[in-house]
């Protein structure tokens, strides 16, 4: 469950305060809490961002980071995992980047916790594609179900032989909605 913490602040006076964990984010003048990631949903996150840099940063045409805060479209977020093609990173020196990130990501990745609601997040997404992000997606462990947003088109889900293609940002990476859930099966 997000628990809103306090109101009334500008964006300006919220980036300012000290960051805490788990990550505080906010919405129309609203901060709240993200929620304190379980095993499933760190698990994902690994693998999505570990899946992404293994194929994009060789070839410096991406980079994924996880629980990077974006800034962008007057709300501040934490998205899950956030992925920025090359050219975007806003690189403060060789080999480091700034703390905040000040552009909307290429694809942000939302993964639902225990508490978390699929709906809020749904609207989350949404609000993200109609914002400069090119791509969501909200991927759910438990149920074993993925839903991708794109920028003027309606919310689909994925089915498990579907691919997630970030083409446009990744050129020649996709990944099978089922390795979400299988290549770490213990079996």
């Amino acid at each position: 469950m997000v628990v809103a913490l306090q109101r009334g602040l500008t964006l300006r006076e919220f980036l300012a305060l000290p960051e805490e964990e788990p990550p505080l984010e906010y919405v129309d003048g609203v901060i709240t809490q993200k929620v304190s990631p379980k095993g499933p949903h760190t698990l994902r996150t690994a693998m999505f961002t570990t899946r992404v840099n293994v194929y994009a940063v060789p070839r410096k045409l991406a980079l994924a980071f996880p629980e990077q805060r974006t800034t962008f479209g007057g709300r501040s977020y934490v998205p899950d995992v956030s992925v920025y093609s090359w050219e975007r990173i806003p690189w403060t020196g060789p080999a480091d980047v700034e703390d905040d990130f000040p552009l909307p990501p290429d694809v942000a990745v939302e993964i639902i916790s225990p508490g978390q609601s699929w709906r809020k997040l749904s609207g989350q997404c949404q609000w993200f594609v109609e914002n400069g992000v090119g791509m969501a997606l909200l991927i759910d462990p438990r149920r074993r179900r993925v839903r991708l947003f794109l920028p003027g088109q309606a919310a689909r889900d994925l089915a498990l032989t579907d691919h997630i293609d970030l083409g446009d940002v990744i050129p020649g990476f996709s990944l099978v909605v089922s390795d979400l859930y299988t290549l770490l099966d213990p079996a």
